[in-house]
């Protein structure tokens, strides 16, 4: 009997001393929040390693950030030669196999990094939110999205194209081990554009994310080239402020568009072809509205994907069109019982304008402000498939933006421009903890 009271006593001292430490860990943030935060290497004291300095051997640190954000020509300038420089290029490249290595201490790994192992406020850790991150190459841009989005009370699911490289898919997994809260998504998918596959992915992700523990609010999907606009704590209150709906494009479909589920199509040699058969009318004569592949939606919403038969009938009838991501979530957005959804009526079309989930500049919709064509500013990057990939002097327009997300990104482009935004955000996260 002695030994059984011991084994009581001893469980009981395990409790205590794991309440204590949760104890401490709380106070240690409550200080933190009753302090104040300045952003400044002086204040920041023992916290320093919170914030992103220039010690860092970054080889972007040479422009002058405080100027690139306010949109000063000269710096601006300076930023764009600096990028063409053939040292500085070889400085940047970072191989896979870097963080197969870096990854092996995750402790030193994620100190290096900063990585954030702490919800930053109350606010944000009883406001968790669920990522899906579809990557097929490309590891430095991945890393860098995911440690500017990461936040412990979060969940992340990533889903690594079966096409991607052995190094690839090595790097990204020792990355995801050195997280509870990061895991790589048990059913991969060949991911071709403008195919059924890329939604697939998204859906391997929703099952998975919403069998975690997790008491996740609003889904976000990304891919490997966004990057945020918000800190998380900015994203958390513009979710709050939603009430319970979703934020996506979903509007009329264009009469240019109609031949994309007018049609059948399937995969062929790795690319979406017509077959030059026509497709049956879509289930429950659902209006097939018009969007992207890009969401902010609840729990709620993601639950009626996976189990309301509606949607799995338009599910079904979706995978043999034309860029069915472009649609689906759209249409779901307007379907009646679908938790976060629009009444399907023309009023409450949402332009991607509108929407918080992702800011994109379409190059046949850039142009001067006297346009009255123009919905943005010409791109300061490059274009991929008629959309910018953004360059530094994107910046100042960008932050001024409501969006969570921006698209695209590439250090191979512009590397500037991330490393000056991720800069920006983790000081301004770090500045709201004041607040």
């Amino acid at each position: 009997m002695w030994l059984s009271q011991m084994g009581q006593r001893n469980h009981l001292c395990l409790k205590l001393a794991a309440l204590l430490a949760t104890l401490c860990m709380l106070s240690l943030i409550s200080g933190i929040l009753k302090v104040g935060w300045n952003p400044t290497p002086g204040i920041l004291g023992r916290y320093t390693w919170l914030d992103y300095d220039d010690d860092d051997d970054s080889p972007e640190k040479a422009c002058n950030c405080s100027a690139i954000l306010r949109g000063e020509r000269q710096a601006l300038e300076q930023a764009k030669l600096l990028t063409l420089t053939k040292d500085f290029r070889k400085r940047l490249s970072v191989p896979d196999q870097f963080y197969v290595n870096a990854t092996k201490d995750c402790r030193k790994f994620k100190s290096s990094r900063k990585y954030l192992t702490f919800p930053l406020s109350w606010e944000e850790k009883d406001f968790p939110l669920a990522y899906s991150m579809v990557v097929h190459h490309k590891v430095q841009n991945f890393e860098r999205l995911l440690r500017a989005i990461y936040a412990p009370q979060n969940i992340y699911c990533i889903h690594v194209d079966l096409k991607a490289s052995p190094s690839v898919l090595a790097a990204v997994s020792a990355v995801a081990s050195c997280f509870p809260n990061v895991f790589l998504a048990s059913r991969r998918e060949s991911v071709v554009y403008a195919g059924w596959s890329r939604v697939q992915a998204d859906l391997n992700c929703m099952s998975e994310l919403l069998g975690t523990g997790v008491a996740w609010k609003y889904f976000i999907n990304l891919c490997g080239q966004d990057f945020p606009l918000k800190t998380n704590l900015e994203m958390v209150r513009a979710l709050r402020a939603l009430n319970g709906a979703n934020s996506l494009e979903s509007e009329k479909m264009p009469k240019e568009k109609m031949w994309r589920v007018q049609r059948v199509h399937q995969e062929v040699d790795g690319r979406i072809k017509g077959v030059g058969k026509v497709k049956e009318p879509p289930p429950f004569q659902l209006p097939i509205l018009s969007g992207n592949a890009y969401i902010v939606v609840t729990r709620g919403f993601v639950r009626s994907v996976l189990e309301d038969r509606r949607v799995l009938a338009l599910i079904e009838w979706a995978k043999d069109t034309f860029s069915p991501d472009e649609f689906l979530w759209a249409t779901v957005q307007r379907m009646p019982g679908v938790p976060g959804s629009m009444w399907a009526s023309t009023k409450y079309d949402v332009s991607d304008v509108y929407a918080l989930a992702r800011l994109v500049k379409w190059q046949h919709h850039e142009g001067e402000r006297a346009s009255i064509h123009a919905v943005y500013p010409p791109c300061n990057g490059i274009h991929v498939r008629a959309i910018c990939v953004y360059g530094v002097g994107d910046l100042q327009w960008m932050l001024r933006q409501r969006h969570l997300f921006a698209n695209k990104f590439d250090t191979n482009t512009d590397p500037v421009a991330m490393y000056y935004l991720e800069k920006y955000l983790r000081q301004r996260a770090l500045a709201q903890m004041s607040g």
